[in-house]
């Protein structure tokens, strides 16, 4: 704060400051790093950036939901059993809660990084969506955002009370014992505004033992001239959720039961924020952020153990992670010109370190009649690991009009990520090491505009992903681990780096009809996944670099708008394929050989990544006070986990479609009462599968490990639910 507050006393000059303009509830500048900065114009970025500001119509329960019915490549699935905990992907690249998914998307609220040091995942429960001004998501290997930027950079502006005048009080229910409360206010006096917002949530879920309990508060206090910015806020949650496993496909009589149980994460999290700029000489805007935020999961997993030690059929584990995480940056955007052109060229540096505790014990268990796990005896400990992250960066990037309807962009990174982990426990040696890694990755796009109704263009772009944590301490295929991780000894991995090339258009036919599309091409060696090992469970497994994959495919959306309606409809093509054969353990898959191996060909397709995605929407408004709004979704086929070589005899997951509804009516003197429907028609379907084996085929589904079978374990999506509300606004 205090050199925050160092740099903004310097300086008098008045303009409109941009980083205020991201909070408001329209999109005006692009923010092409994740630092305050005078942001672009959409027509000179070279990538087809999707735009969102969240409206009064659905009300999604995660950020992935509202990216799921809106953007284009978008797919959010049920990762984790829990409406909270969604698996979000973006051109076949993740950001999740789930350890063990390649983290291949960057993610920022306000500047600070939201990927969790450990593990690089993306706790989506954290984020309120009541606090979301706008949503950029910025395709593409955007290196400027720093590591982890492999398929593209999703960067959240909050509300500001400048911005966001007034308040609201909102209460709906209804489906899965579904019942939430959620306020804001916000406000200004001269310079000085604040905000503030909560959400609470309380559920039963959709199936047996997945219920949610969330509550979230932010709050901001801002003060704004016309030549500077600063806002400090504060970000709390305490959440608990409860999931469910994925199914086997022979327990479909039933989609609301659970496999085994309890399946619980509780997350809490208190983040602070200071983020500042100031114009400190004509068209030279200077800023910077700085953070700490202290974040605790406490996981309890239930599992089958066929083949413990102890003789019983169950484990139960508990994983904490237990962490603190902290960081500063600052950026100098210059605007003007250069060669006589007009030019803007940003510098800035970044500083993120993470300190994390990760212990866990397990203790034997066996299972009743409903498959919940009965303690035999007591936890022991089996891990005690302490972790610390350091990532250093360095960039620039240059923007210049370089001729008449042409725009050129220059930018580059230099990333330093130096892993340390050491054993606390005394009893795996092993587990402690240094790791470091360093990569300069550059970017080149370029535009042309020849008219305000069309721009064109074509971009490359590199980055990098460092080994997590998690993946260099689980990377022995002679002892693979479960998830939540077990540590393990640690043998190199070798860094990600990504190449993308991309080349699109956008525009307007005419100012009511806008359209955009775009082809790209991102290619990656050295991929690090979580390969199956065959060892008992089916999360049993280690990380390692499987050569080289690659997911290439086109967008296209088109959007008209009309006083009384409007409608938009979103295509993407995703092939996402492994390129380099390999080998791997995946005794459930039916062409396995006797040693329970298969062969990934080149050419084979990624599981989990559908290659076929659509959206369209419909919003019309019935009446001057109501409004209806249709959303479909539908997504083509996806490959089990466990079947990369595509030939399993059980096929792929199917397909679907899904119709989502919502209307609302706003009464005399403001009050809007609103309705939401999920899965209209009440459509059976699954999101993501992994083949595995069901060692409940006994009376009733008892557990039965002489009659164990292997078949695929689906992730299925929420069945039909509706919801009411009421929504009261003030002054």
């Amino acid at each position: 704060m205090l050199a925050v507050a160092a740099f903004l006393a310097a300086g008098i000059v008045r303009a409109e400051n941009p980083a205020e303009a991201l909070e408001a509830n329209r999109v005006e500048v692009i923010g092409t790093t994740p630092l305050p900065g005078l942001g672009l114009p959409l027509w000179q970025v070279p990538a087809n950036v999707q735009l969102f500001t969240p409206g009064r119509g659905a009300h999604p329960t995660t950020l992935p939901d509202l990216l799921d019915r809106d953007a284009a490549s978008a797919v959010a699935s049920s990762g984790q059993g829990n409406a909270f905990q969604p698996d979000f992907a973006y051109r076949g690249f993740t950001a999740s809660p789930l350890l063990g998914l390649p983290q291949g998307l960057a993610v920022f609220q306000d500047g600070v990084r939201a990927n969790e040091p450990f593990g690089d995942v993306v706790n989506w429960d954290l984020i309120p969506s009541s606090a979301i001004a706008s949503i950029q998501l910025i395709p593409g290997t955007a290196p400027v955002f720093g590591p982890n930027t492999l398929g593209g950079a999703l960067a959240v502006y909050t509300k500001s009370g400048a911005q966001f005048p007034g308040g609201s009080v909102e209460a709906h229910g209804g489906s899965y014992g579904h019942r939430a409360l959620e306020a804001e206010q916000g406000g200004s006096r001269g310079p000085w505004d604040y905000f503030v917002t909560g959400n609470i949530v309380r559920e039963h879920g959709w199936a047996e033992h997945n219920a949610s309990r969330v509550n979230q508060l932010f709050a901001k206090v801002g003060h704004q001239t016309d030549e500077s910015d600063l806002d400090v806020s504060v970000t709390l949650a305490d959440n608990r959720l409860d999931g469910i496993q994925a199914l086997p496909r022979s327990f479909l009589d039933d989609i609301r039961q659970a496999y085994t149980w309890p399946d619980r994460n509780t997350n809490r999290a208190a983040l602070v924020a200071v983020k500042g700029s100031r114009f400190v000489a004509d068209g030279v805007l200077a800023g910077a952020t700085a953070y700490v935020r202290k974040y605790r999961n406490d996981n309890f997993s239930s599992n089958v153990d066929a083949d413990s030690d102890s003789g019983e059929p169950a484990t139960n584990e508990e994983a904490i992670v237990d962490q603190w995480s902290y960081g500063v940056g600052a950026q100098v955007t210059f605007g003007g010109n250069a060669v006589g052109r007009d030019n803007q060229l940003s510098v800035g540096l970044s500083a993120d370190w993470g300190d994390s505790r990760f212990t866990r014990a397990s203790q034997p268990a066996r299972f009743d009649s409903s498959r919940g796990t009965q303690a035999t005896g007591p936890f022991t400990p089996d891990t005690d690991a302490a972790i610390r992250t350091a990532r250093y960066g360095a960039f620039v990037a240059d923007t210049l009009n370089a001729a008449k309807y042409w725009v050129l962009t220059l930018s580059a990174r230099a990333d330093h990520t130096g892993v340390d982990i050491g054993d606390r426990s005394g009893d795996s040696p092993d587990l402690a090491g240094r790791h470091e890694f360093f990569r300069v990755n550059p970017a080149v796009g370029v535009n042309f505009v020849p008219s305000e109704r069309l721009t064109a263009y074509a971009g490359y772009s590199e980055g990098m992903r460092a080994p997590t944590p998690v993946e260099l301490t689980c990377a022995d295929p002679s002892a693979p681990c479960k998830l939540p991780n077990n540590f393990l000894s640690d043998p190199p991995l070798r860094p990600v780096v990504a190449r993308t090339f991309e080349a699109g258009a956008r525009g307007k036919l005419m100012p009511s009809v806008t359209w955009s599309g775009a082809a790209f091409r991102t290619s990656l060696s050295d991929d690090i996944l979580f390969v199956s090992s065959g060892a008992g469970a089916p999360t049993a497994g280690y990380f390692r670099n499987v050569g080289a994959t690659r997911r290439q495919g086109v967008e296209l959306s088109a959007a008209v708008t009309q006083p009384a309606w409007k409608l938009a409809l979103r295509y993407a093509f995703v092939d996402a394929t492994f390129r380099a054969p390999y080998v791997e353990s995946s005794p459930d898959n039916s062409t396995a050989d006797a040693d329970g191996n298969i062969v990934v060909p080149a050419g084979a397709r990624i599981p989990g990544i559908p290659r076929h995605g659509l959206k369209v929407s419909l919003d019309v408004k019935v009446a001057p006070t109501a409004s209806i709004g249709f959303a479909l979704r539908a997504a083509s086929t996806v490959r089990s986990r466990g079947d990369e070589n595509n030939r399993d005899a059980n096929g792929p997951v199917a397909g679907f479609a899904v119709l989502d509804l919502n209307a609302s009516w706003r009464a005399p003197g403001g009050t809007e009462l609103f309705l939401q429907v999920d899965n209209v028609s009440d459509r059976r379907y699954a999101t993501a599968g992994t083949l595995g084996r069901n060692f409940f085929n006994g009376p009733g589904h008892a557990f039965d490990p002489d009659t164990a079978t292997s078949e695929p374990f689906l992730g299925i999506g929420a069945p039909l639910g509706a919801w009411v509300g009421v929504r009261y606004p003030w002054p």
